[in-house]
């Protein structure tokens, strides 16, 4: 921890160290860093008053493509500069860079509308006016290859070399004959504020996972936003490439993103533990497990917001294809895991590596206030293979990114909570996903319909 928190002894940490420049970064609506070297004196003004940032960044999307339908901004309105606020309490060790800081920042006056950081900071502002303080820990499955960015472009991104062969999960092998990259991730997340509760292979060529420590929601976001951008710059820095793709094969299984989510009252007391309950659930966590699994529908393309995302949610692949829940079961999309009361929790396993955290952690956490409020019961927990069993329809979730962009725009509950402004903006900007896609002729097309069609 940098042991700063406000704008005074942010400025006293740079006078301190002497430095010239401070780095600064801001996630966009994909939950990517864009962010840029700031002067001392440019860095001690943005303190006092913020700063700007050309809102083109909350206009294109990954690949740096402008969406074209949007209304918030685009060549109709000359992309002008959006307000940014820093982030005092943010402050970081740069891992690789000697003495230098980094600070968060997120969109402020008319963008913070849009904003993902923003949007989550709705949902736990709704959340206390609940009388609840909700906290949360991410943990993530990821691929690491023997390749560059430049050598997996040149490989078209085919017959691309894993880290490690085959499966190995929880290999002890793995992490002693190579520990020189586990233990750089470690140090990573200690230098960086995002300690890193464990790391392991999982079954496949290359993977690992990780679970970051649970931390207040908020925090919580920025550190697993962190630790994906922080992860790819470890893993470049030794010859490798970390994806956090959904799905990045049809041979493998995808990668997850699991939320955990628990409340505390306001007295710093476990909300959803009940000892003298079935399963230790208190009544206001069965009523946000309701509510997660009855808005998880409407919800879904905050939480796979990739068309990637859906290649994922298919049976047999531990991804859920329904809105689920059981005791201990990951074959369910929520996963009740009883515990004493500091470690009663639900997991939200329906999202994926490639979620934007401080979007899945919004849906999911304002899914289950609703639930609260509304105080509504789920069905019966799964027992065994959630795959296999018979569902009522109301449990399916949407099959693709266009689908899951048309129920989140028709949601009453997302509109009220997150605004009309976000709502429409985010789900144009699925849609954009989706048409993009329609335009790319495919190596399956190629092989199915070339010569015979």
């Amino acid at each position: 921890m940098s042991g700063v928190f406000s704008l005074e002894q942010a400025r006293k940490m740079v006078e301190e160290r002497g430095l010239s420049h401070v780095k600064v970064g801001i996630f966009d609506i994909d939950g990517i860093m864009r962010g840029k070297y700031m002067s001392r004196a440019k860095f001690f003004s943005a303190l006092e008053g913020g700063f700007n940032f050309c809102d083109v960044v909350l206009g294109w999307d990954s690949n740096d493509q402008l969406y074209d339908n949007v209304t918030y901004t685009g060549w109709h309105t000359g992309y002008p500069d959006a307000t940014v606020r820093l982030l005092p309490e943010t402050c970081r060790d740069l891992m690789y860079e000697e003495g230098g800081l980094f600070f968060l920042a997120e969109f402020s006056g008319n963008s913070e509308k849009l904003c993902p950081r923003g949007t989550l900071k709705r949902a736990i502002e709704y959340c206390r006016s609940l009388g609840f303080e909700p906290f949360s820990a991410v943990e993530y499955e990821f691929f690491v290859f023997s390749e560059t960015p430049k050598s997996a472009q040149e490989k078209g991104y085919r017959n691309l070399e894993p880290w490690t062969p085959g499966n190995f999960g929880y290999s002890a092998l793995r992490n002693s004959v190579q520990p020189e990259f586990y233990q750089e991730l470690l140090r990573l997340g200690e230098v960086m504020d995002f300690p890193i509760e464990g790391l392991h292979n999982e079954t496949g060529p290359g993977v690992l996972e990780v679970a970051i420590g649970v931390d207040g929601t908020l925090s919580a976001a920025d550190k697993a936003a962190l630790f994906k951008t922080f992860a790819k710059v470890a893993a470049q820095r030794n010859g490798l490439m970390a994806t956090f793709m959904a799905k990045w094969s049809n041979q493998c299984a995808g990668q997850s993103g699991h939320i955990h989510l628990s409340l505390q009252d306001k007295h710093g007391k476990s909300v959803f533990y009940d000892e003298s309950a079935p399963h230790r659930m208190s009544d206001q966590m069965r009523h946000f497990t309701a509510g997660c699994q009855a808005y998880m529908p409407q919800m879904l393309a905050m939480v796979a917001s990739t068309v990637n995302s859906y290649s994922r949610l298919v049976p047999g692949y531990w991804a859920p294809t329904n809105a689920t829940w059981g005791v201990e079961n990951r074959t369910c999309a929520l996963r009740v895991i009883p515990g004493s009361a500091k470690s009663q929790r639900l997991e939200y396993r329906v999202a994926g590596a490639d979620a934007n955290p401080y979007l899945a952690l919004a849906a999911a956490l304002a899914s289950g206030l609703w639930g609260i409020e509304e105080k509504l019961e789920p069905t019966d927990p799964i027992v065994g293979n959630a795959y296999t069993q018979k569902l009522p329809d109301h449990l399916e979730l949407p099959h693709t990114l266009w689908d899951a962009a048309q129920t989140l725009k028709a949601s009453k509950r997302a509109r009220g909570l997150f605004g009309d402004a976000f709502v429409d903006h985010f789900a144009a900007t699925r849609e954009w996903e989706e048409r993009e896609l329609r335009k790319t002729i495919t190596d399956w097309e190629l092989r199915r319909y070339f010569e015979i069609i």
